[in-house]
């Protein structure tokens, strides 16, 4: 009688654990005994105010800050190593920010921007593009519905065009997360609606999202779990419909609200 082997259940380690951790810039502690987790693949948002800690500790993830020595024991690691090579580490990830948008504008091509991301360089220079890159970027351009913007230069673009472009440039390696840090910023309605259907189809693609952000609408309905930031601390942290109560969001940003869900986007009113 053959005997059925039980199904080995493969646990992958977190993307991002930290414990105690805390981050000085001169004599103010952004991050302040900071404690995390993030699973690998789970999309999730990272909302606070402005100076809560956010963009710092996006930083810290991608090795750009590190945890000072302090008199508690910490511990810091990204897909189960405390030790890595940045290079290594930073080709897992794909990062969408305002700061990328501003050191893009210039006069650089649509499909310069996609290519750079294979090379984290700001436009061409003696890279060499092969023929699967060249593939990849048509790809990328089709799925974003930015063929159209391939010859056109990165200066005499709408903010939300750049923004896809931008998006492209993260996606072309294929990482195996988006960071997108305060993405609608300078967006249009249209704009934001058409970067909401995108970021929609990136996350059911199978791409883990960290959205940062300080709009409550910028949060697509595919991210389920909210970690409220404030004074470089886990203020809440849950699903996104336990966390995204009047209360809490008034207490995070220290005014009386009312928060409304709609077609799995929250809204704020009355402030």
């Amino acid at each position: 009688m053959s005997q059925t082997k039980p199904t080995e259940i493969i646990i992958c380690p977190p993307l991002f654990d930290c414990r105690n951790i805390s981050i000085c810039r001169g004599k103010k502690r952004v991050l302040d005994s900071f404690s995390l987790t993030i699973p690998d693949g789970e999309h999730v948002a990272i909302l606070g105010p402005n100076g809560s800690g956010k963009s710092t500790l996006i930083k810290v993830l991608l090795r750009e800050l590190y945890p000072m020595q302090d008199e508690k024991p910490h511990t810091c690691s990204m897909f189960g190593q405390e030790q890595w090579h940045v290079f290594d580490l930073r080709t897992h990830f794909g990062v969408v920010s305002n700061d990328l948008q501003f050191t893009f504008t210039q006069s650089i091509t649509g499909k310069e921007v996609l290519l750079s991301g294979f090379f984290s360089s700001v436009g061409l220079f003696n890279h060499v593009v092969t023929s699967e890159m060249e593939k990849r970027t048509e790809e990328i351009a089709h799925f974003l519905d930015i063929d159209h913007l391939m010859t056109r230069y990165m200066s005499d673009l709408s903010s939300g065009e750049a923004r896809r472009l931008l998006i492209g440039r993260a996606l072309v390696h294929k990482p195996r997360v988006l960071i997108l840090d305060e993405p609608t910023s300078s967006l249009d309605l249209q704009a934001l609606h058409t970067l909401r259907r995108y970021l929609r189809q990136i996350a059911i693609s199978g791409i883990g999202i960290i959205l940062v952000t300080h709009q409550i609408h910028d949060i697509i309905p595919e991210i389920n779990r909210v970690i409220m930031m404030k004074d470089g601390k886990v203020f809440r942290d849950g699903r996104k419909e336990d966390v995204m109560t009047s209360a809490a969001i008034g207490d995070l940003f220290g005014i009386p609200v009312t928060i409304k869900e709609e077609n799995g986007y929250y809204y704020a009113s009355g402030y």
